[in-house]
């Protein structure tokens, strides 16, 4: 496994993608943009970080009686597959 890299390092790959890219990172528009992307990669990959025991182990006791499914709504689905 390789070393985790630090924030500043992380930052400083999005910066140079964005000069990649074309564009300037230095400007004024662009400072804080490496700051936003490791923000929102941190929140499309946060459930990684999460312990699954605390979503699945929730169990219905009184079962007699019912014949329907148990919906569960309102769930944040990101896809990040590797291919």
């Amino acid at each position: 496994m390789t070393e985790k890299m630090s924030e500043e390092e992380a930052q400083e790959c999005v910066r140079r993608l964005l000069g990649y890219l074309g564009d300037d990172p230095d400007r004024e528009g662009l400072l804080d943009t490496p700051k936003r992307v490791l923000g929102a990669i941190r929140e499309q990959f946060r459930g990684y970080q999460e312990d699954p025991e605390a979503h699945l182990s929730r169990t219905f006791t009184e079962v007699e009686g019912y014949d329907e499914l148990v919906l569960v709504s309102d769930i944040e689905i990101y896809s990040h597959c590797e291919h």
